[in-house]
């Protein structure tokens, strides 16, 4: 019996099961502090254990490499409360059991890779656009990280001709997340995507399209993948998956290998809202 974690800015979900397709128990905890979110996370496990393993893939910046001194710790996140945060610690200490660690886009990625959109693939991205924007790659079946994890929603992105929004990342103002996330959507036009009247949305999600597939460039580019699968909040927008592959293909012109240039090279999660619960389930069975 594995646990799943997924972490995020406003909800932690977890779960309790042999996989993502057989969950015995699960929870929503909100996000509040990391004591009192933590804990809530202990408190599950305990009612609904016990577990052999647990995997726990949440919202970074964080420190994944086990032998340093921060391993197991989100680190420079604009998240209030949360930077330097212990959050494998405290969950080891209560269960006593290994725990698998990763970010949420790596998990999700991992998830994706075995029950959902990724299956029988060696090399794919998921790449989230929400809150923030952030991305996990798997390459000949390994996730793609050194001395840090890849932080793909902080590439230089192209301006759109007519956008003259300033960008809204605290770290770098106009990167890709700073362009293209769900607060910088709200900020640009007014009002949050999913109430944007239709005089709006036909630009809003071409000027979408143009950042989010401005970014996969690059990462085509690099790593390569066979599948780019596009999730989060704001992927949600009608159209906008298919507007991003078109633009895609349209930049890369030609120089790419012809699969790239087929439709359904970028798509939506094939576990819809599971994938990140999934990592979860990947991750502790990893470790165990």
């Amino acid at each position: 019996m594995w646990g799943s974690v997924e972490g995020g800015g406003t909800k932690w979900v977890c779960a309790v099961g042999t996989g993502p397709d057989d969950i015995r128990a699960e929870t929503t905890i909100p996000t509040t502090t990391p004591d009192e979110t933590l804990g809530a996370v202990i408190d599950f496990f305990g009612e609904h254990g016990p577990v052999d393993a647990v995997g726990v893939a949440t919202f970074g910046p964080v420190e994944l490499r086990p032998g340093h001194v921060d391993y197991g710790r989100i680190t420079t996140t604009p998240k209030p409360d949360w930077s330097g945060a212990d959050v494998v610690g405290p969950i080891h200490r209560a269960l006593g059991v290994p725990i698998g660690f990763e970010t949420d886009v790596n998990g999700a990625a991992m998830g994706e890779m075995r029950w959902g959109a990724g299956v029988g693939l060696e090399s794919i991205i998921y790449l989230t656009v929400g809150t923030g924007v952030g991305g996990g790659a798997i390459s000949h079946g390994t996730l793609v990280g050194g001395l840090s994890h890849p932080e793909m929603g902080h590439v230089s992105v192209p301006r759109h001709p007519t956008d003259r929004f300033p960008g809204a990342c605290p770290f770098h103002g106009d990167c890709l997340e700073g362009m293209a996330a769900g607060p910088t959507l709200e900020a640009r036009w007014g009002m949050p995507a999913p109430d944007l009247p239709a005089s709006k949305a036909a630009k809003a999600i071409e000027i979408e399209a143009h950042y989010v597939a401005h970014g996969l460039r690059n990462f085509v580019y690099t790593l390569a993948p066979e599948l780019i699968i596009l999730g989060g909040g704001v992927s949600k927008m009608p159209g906008l998956v298919e507007s991003v592959g078109e633009k895609l293909v349209e930049i890369l012109a030609d120089y790419a290998p012809s699969e790239l240039s087929e439709s359904g090279f970028v798509v939506r999660p094939g576990l819809g809202a599971r994938s990140g619960i999934a990592g979860g389930f990947a991750l502790a069975q990893s470790v165990q």
